[in-house]
């Protein structure tokens, strides 16, 4: 049996920096990280985005160098998934091979949320999720024309985009009422949802499918409950994740959505921490709601969570959350979580495609979302940590800097 002094589960970027952090740190001790790709760790971000676009090429993308990681002395374990986890005797089951470790750091993100509707699984259905899942799908945009993307949150509305871009013929189906309703206010969504029928997407709210029709085993439809044929060449899924948490929760870690962490990154089994989109932990900028963050920040503030734990620091997790998203020419900027916000200001005028939205809770800015407003996202951040209750008029008024609001 092989043996690490620290075994790295995930070469997501949760894993890429539980490794850069560290030997960042001094740790002497050996290092391994077990991928299911074959790739070393990439930017799952530019997926949907630069990579889709051809803006990048995964050169590009990568985290880190492919040298990097022996030059570190960190092996590389790829194109391996666990299957799974003795806590007790210290070891993860890879195939027919044993691994022990010291400490354990599980980073393994999740997979794509799919349909389970009839011809689900047909060809011509993709998610986006890996560079695989985007490869495929740029190997035949030179041979489509109508794209069908299901689900109108982040990785829909910019594969939508890009896709526009292209000159596809693109219909965008959000089951809801308006596009990013789980993370964003009735502002945003409607602005988005208005610049993506401006470029010709044939965007639907309300929108409910029936099943996808397949002929000669690929798929050629959309059919919705109401009995329409949307006519497609593509299908594009985006409607979530589904952590991969399988061999922790069945090795009897606790969790539900995810791994239950605590405020050092660790499970309830010893020695094994969970960082990144699987890790479901209490966020002191959602009140203390318990909840995973699928960001690339997160995965990186709790992987050095966990390396600081692991060297001895107890130095808790409290990191501002922030995202964002690229469409067209807008550069969406988000800090903070607008979980449970009783107000939104509108801060300046959407049709000058810029402008922000603020989330208040009990007169406090719990979160914005800024676009095409860097200096909003940059001053807006002190705001969502001081916790002060603050004048919603001059908040209100875009002539007056963030930074230059005062007290309510």
């Amino acid at each position: 049996m092989s043996y690490y002094d620290v075994l790295i589960v995930g070469a997501g970027h949760a894993g890429a920096q539980a490794g850069i952090a560290l030997r960042q740190a001094g740790f002497e001790g050996s290092v391994a990280m077990i991928g299911d790709e074959k790739e070393p760790p990439y930017e799952r971000p530019p997926l949907s985005k630069e990579y889709f676009a051809g803006d990048k090429p995964f050169e590009r993308i990568l985290i880190r160098p492919v040298a990097f990681w022996g030059e570190r002395n960190i092996d590389m374990l790829l194109n391996k998934r666990v299957k799974n986890v003795d806590p007790i005797a210290k070891f993860v089951t890879v195939g027919d091979e044993e691994i022990g470790y010291g400490k354990l750091i599980w980073c393994t993100g999740g997979s794509p949320r799919m349909l389970i509707c009839a011809g689900a699984e047909a060809a011509g259905v993709h998610a986006v999720r890996r560079r695989d899942d985007v490869d495929a799908m740029m190997a035949k945009l030179n041979q489509i024309n109508h794209v069908t993307i299901i689900g109108g949150g982040y990785i829909g509305l910019e594969a939508a985009a890009v896709l526009s871009k292209f000159g596809k013929k693109v219909v965008l189906l959000e089951a809801l009422d308006r596009v990013l309703a789980r993370v964003a206010g009735e502002d945003l969504s409607r602005f988005y949802e208005a610049e993506h029928r401006a470029h010709g997407v044939d965007l639907r709210t309300n929108a409910k499918m029936d099943c996808i029709e397949v002929i000669d085993g690929k798929a050629t439809a959309v059919l919705m409950a109401d009995g329409e044929r949307i006519e497609t060449d593509m299908v594009i899924v985006g409607i979530g994740i589904i952590p991969e948490t399988g061999p922790l929760i069945a090795a009897g870690a606790a969790g539900g959505n995810g791994v239950d962490v605590d405020e050092y990154c660790r499970t309830s089994l010893p020695d094994i921490y969970a960082v990144g989109d699987c890790a479901s932990h209490a966020n002191n900028f959602a009140r203390g709601a318990q909840l995973r963050l699928e960001s690339v920040q997160n995965a990186n503030d709790q992987a050095k969570t966990a390396v600081a734990h692991i060297m001895g620091k107890e130095e808790a997790y409290n990191a501002v959350p922030w995202f964002w998203s690229n469409q067209y020419d807008l550069k969406l900027q988000t800090v903070g979580l607008s979980i449970g916000y009783d107000h939104t200001i509108l801060r300046g005028d959407p049709a000058t495609r810029s402008f922000s939205v603020l989330y208040l809770k009990g007169g406090k800015v719990i979160a914005l979302d800024c676009v095409n407003a860097v200096k909003d996202y940059v001053q807006g951040r002190a705001h969502v940590l001081s916790g002060a209750v603050l004048d919603q008029a001059q908040l209100a008024d875009s002539s007056v800097p963030l930074k230059e609001v005062g007290l309510g």
